[in-house]
């Protein structure tokens, strides 16, 4: 088995203006937040983004990164609406394709299956239809049905993260759902994982059971150790969302002089500046906390 292990900075070269890029997550759950911030890091715009979709999207459309959003939804959970996506969706400062999140998946499993198009009933005599009309139906060859025929969801790059991967690039997760971040992998001409450990092959299975290993060696390209790499979303069992930490980005967003120092602090350095600062965030809101 190959070594695909790279650093975070190499992984951000390989991305180039104009791709389209997956990823994977769901809400505010497990986002690949490092590789996120590689690119925000990294001269990459005009980005096509397929996700269900989370900060992540905010960041992106923040930096204007973003030409064109494909998403079955975006939040923050706990927060209905990203305040980044929420205005650039009211400027129209983005192209946009919003489809159900059954639409959404098969046409992750068309472009996995390596097809142009997968039928489904999903979205049919709904304005899903009326919102993308380059989408069609088509007549059932056996009977009378029709369908949605859901194009393929087709991606340069996926980017997923996982609580475990060895250097091969099998993926291990450990929380309580994989979301489809399997498909966003299979969907891709390259994918990129991020985790929260690399450890030898031996060791995933000491983890969990086989049947977390979600995604196989032979769809990934490059493995980049992220610890706390989600953040700050979910990546149970490891850490939970951090509430705090999303409350202050999520105000921060709302107010542009309040972005602004957002920015400088959290985003402006490298990975290691980050979790560093927000480590200190949290060191002032536990003092701020004692002295009442």
């Amino acid at each position: 088995m190959g070594d695909k292990s790279m650093s975070l900075e190499d992984f951000a070269g390989t991305v180039e203006s104009g791709m389209t890029i997956g990823i994977g997550g769901w809400g505010s759950r497990r986002k690949p937040m490092a590789l996120v911030r590689g690119l925000l890091r990294a001269d990459v715009r005009d980005l096509t983004v397929v996700t269900f979709g989370g900060p992540d999207v905010g960041l992106l459309c923040a930096a204007g990164r973003v030409r064109k959003l494909v998403y079955g939804f975006v939040s923050l959970d706990s927060i209905a609406l990203d305040p980044h996506f929420r205005a650039v969706r009211e400027r129209g400062d983005v192209e946009t394709a919003e489809y159900d999140e059954g639409m959404f998946v098969t046409g992750l499993r068309a472009a996995a299956s390596r097809l142009s198009f997968l039928p489904t009933r999903a979205g049919l005599g709904s304005d899903v239809l009326t919102m993308n009309p380059d989408l069609v139906t088509i007549a059932s060859p056996y009977d009378d049905e029709e369908y949605v025929a859901m194009k393929a969801l087709r991606l340069d790059v996926a980017l997923v993260h996982v609580n475990r991967a060895d250097r091969a690039g099998n993926a291990q997760y450990l929380g309580p759902d994989p979301y489809f971040d399997d498909l966003f992998a299979m969907a891709a001409d390259r994918c990129y994982v991020s985790a929260e450990r690399i450890v030898a092959p031996e060791d995933l299975l000491a983890s969990g059971p086989a049947q977390s290993l979600l995604i196989s060696r032979l769809f990934v390209d490059g493995v980049i150790e992220a610890p706390r790499g989600a953040h700050f979303t979910s990546c149970d069992p490891d850490y939970g969302r951090d509430e705090a930490f999303q409350s202050h980005y999520a105000s921060a967003a709302r107010d542009a002089d309040s972005w602004k120092l957002f920015r400088k602090t959290f985003l402006d350095g490298d990975e290691q500046a980050y979790q560093e600062a927000v480590a200190e965030f949290h060191a002032h809101r536990a003092g701020q906390e004692e002295g009442r």
